[in-house]
């Protein structure tokens, strides 16, 4: 008997994909069904919550994931964070490491995704979607290169096409419709195929419900809609005006590009931050730099990012310097482990996933 463990959002916990009765059903039932080709093999237990956070993952459900021992477990979030005044890549970052790093100590098989940006479906103009965009860049590449260090099954959803079509999401363009939960699954069942580690059929990739409305949406907006954006705005709106006037007050002066580099330099540093950690753990007493007989540790590199240009200068942006260990250089974002590509702000359609 395989058990599977989900953690996470309202993604994981099936919102947009409604069941006859009331509930919700969602890509993890939908993956469950397939990863074993003998029915009634796999035991699912979702601990996915809506609405949360990183630090919500790593604390109530992986105290509760790890109670049940589960051999498959996904970890998939970080896009509530993003919406969030008080949004710290590096807490976000110890989230992530705490609870892919400790699922997969206790022998499970961990699952986990890049989400789309969420500027993009709510059609913000530049100065208010800029800093969204950036922020789940972040988590991204946090996840990304996290995923690769533990060996986790990793898929890649910021860019990918369905994530464009109307058809694939709810009417509140918040959560996957059945068909994106669906398409989601067969995401998942995939990477898991690749590795042999899915002997099931995938999940169907057509809907069995009708696709959303436009009128279905408009109602959703009227009745609902507003309260989420308001639940929302509480927390949000005040950080999110100051980030809209300091984005135009860079734009104007053409040196937007400062912002961009500042926020790879702090998800830089954040994931610095975790080897170093990892490093003092793992290392050996007789390397550890607390001990008296212990050589004088080394002096820290230069910080390989230039100087940032007074305001009143306009300069081209440099070129990242390559980081192995820290950012995964491109590859096909249809690979288990891809790093995440540039993302592409002006694309038209695409929606986001969160709780």
């Amino acid at each position: 008997m395989l058990r599977f463990v989900a953690l996470g959002d309202s993604l994981t916990a099936g919102f947009g994909d409604p069941v006859p009765g009331g509930g919700w059903r969602g890509w993890a039932v939908l993956l469950a069904d397939g990863l074993v080709a003998r029915p009634g093999r796999v035991e699912l237990v979702n601990v996915a919550l809506s609405g949360a956070l990183t630090a919500d993952v790593a604390g109530s459900q992986l105290t509760a994931a790890r109670r049940l021992r589960p051999g498959l477990a996904s970890v998939v979030a970080g896009a509530n964070d993003t919406l969030r005044a008080a949004f710290d890549i590096r807490r976000v970052a110890d989230a992530f490491d705490l609870a892919i790093g400790t699922l997969t100590a206790d022998g499970a098989v961990v699952l986990t995704a890049c989400l789309p940006d969420p500027g993009r479906m709510l059609g913000l103009p530049a100065p208010l979607a800029r800093p969204l965009r950036r922020r789940m860049e972040a988590v991204n590449t946090v996840v990304h290169v996290l995923s690769r260090r533990y060996g986790a099954v990793h898929v890649h959803l910021a860019d990918h096409p369905w994530t464009a079509r109307r058809a694939a999401w709810s009417v509140d363009r918040l959560h996957p419709s059945e068909l994106g939960h669906r398409l989601l699954a067969r995401e998942f069942h995939t990477a898991l195929a690749a590795r042999g580690l899915a002997t099931g059929d995938p999940p169907a990739a057509c809907s069995q419900g009708p696709p959303p409305s436009r009128a279905a949406a408009a109602r959703w907006m009227a009745t609902r809609g507003t309260r989420w954006i308001a639940d929302r705005c509480t927390d949000l709106l005040p950080a999110l005006l100051g980030l809209a006037v300091r984005e135009s007050r860079h734009l104007l002066l053409g040196t937007d590009r400062r912002l961009d580099l500042r926020a790879r330099r702090a998800t830089r540093a954040a994931l610095a931050d975790l080897a170093r950690r990892r490093h003092a753990r793992t290392a050996p007493p007789e390397s550890r730099p607390d001990r008296p007989d212990a050589a004088p540790p080394e002096p820290p590199a230069p910080d390989p990012t230039p100087p940032e240009p007074r305001p009143d200068t306009q300069v081209a942006a440099p070129s990242t310097p390559h980081t192995p260990d820290l950012i995964p250089p491109p590859s096909r974002p249809d690979t288990p482990d891809a790093a995440p590509p540039e993302p592409r702000p002006d694309a038209p359609g695409a929606a986001t996933m969160t709780g």
